[in-house]
């Protein structure tokens, strides 16, 4: 492909980067990158894709714009109160960068529907915030050999890690089980700052670009910890459970239907 003179000047600090060049930028382009969840998390990895220049970034969310997200979800606004996530996030993608395509899936991803909504894509990217919906993301990616970002925060702490098949443990690695309601506090039960999920959110589209160009080293093995309010970074060094139910060798997930009990909640944040 030739780039148009718009291309050129658009990714000019692309091209003189030795990890992205020219085949670098035409890869982006031809990349397709599934983001569920077009709230906080969402926000900011969406606005870097799409200003990287990744030629389709699929939107994930079955909710509208509230007033009250807006501290947070900053690829929304006043205007577009009322909308449609995927919508309005649509909207802003086109605004920033006409190269990026938007596919909308206006729908909860459940054990029914994510398999094939997944399929398509080179890259999926965890925006949701609540344990459920995180294990389901988790597990239809390791079923579906799909590579993706997770990350998740609440009030000033949070955490990422990106999961490629074969070359690093997965979610459930680290917690076997989801988490009950009880023992979780909710961005909505404890808060969150805006600032710091866009650190999180920023973090899972950098390891999105990187592992989409083939650079640097990925968040595989490592769990990424996050503390803004004393602006720390701590790593945690996790392996592969041999007996983990989903990617372990005695694996018990073989299918997301016949463990949708996991999955009963989805919402992103």
């Amino acid at each position: 492909m030739a780039f148009t003179s718009e291309q050129l000047q658009r990714y000019s600090r692309h091209f003189v980067m030795k990890e992205i060049g020219v085949q670098g930028q035409k890869k982006l382009l031809s990349s397709k990158v599934l983001v569920i969840g077009a709230g906080a998390l969402g926000s900011a990895a969406m606005m870097y894709l799409a200003a990287a220049g990744v030629g389709q970034i699929g939107i994930a969310d079955d909710d509208r714009v509230d007033l009250s997200n807006l501290q947070r979800q900053v690829i929304h606004s006043t205007e577009t109160l009322g909308m449609e996530k995927v919508e309005s996030a649509a909207a802003f993608i086109r605004r920033l960068n006409p190269d990026a395509e938007t596919v909308l899936y206006h729908e909860r991803m459940t054990a029914e529907n994510i398999e094939e909504t997944i399929a398509d894509y080179d890259f999926i990217i965890d925006a949701t915030d609540r344990f459920p919906s995180k294990f389901l993301i988790n597990d239809a990616c390791v079923l579906a050999g799909k590579p993706y970002a997770h990350a998740g925060i609440v009030k000033l702490q949070g955490q990422a890690m990106t999961y490629v098949p074969g070359r690093g443990p997965c979610l459930r690695c680290l917690l076997p089980e989801v988490p009950s309601d009880d023992g979780t506090m909710t961005c909505a039960q404890a808060g969150v700052l805006g600032a710091a999920v866009g650190v999180l959110g920023s973090i899972q589209a950098v390891e999105a670009l990187k592992y989409l160009l083939d650079a640097g080293d990925l968040l595989t093995g490592r769990l990424l910890c996050f503390d803004g309010l004393h602006m720390e970074f701590q790593e945690m060094k996790v392996s592969p459970a041999e007996d983990c139910p989903v990617c372990g060798s005695r694996r018990s997930i073989c299918s997301l239907k016949e463990n949708r009990a996991d999955y009963e909640v989805m919402t992103c944040g």
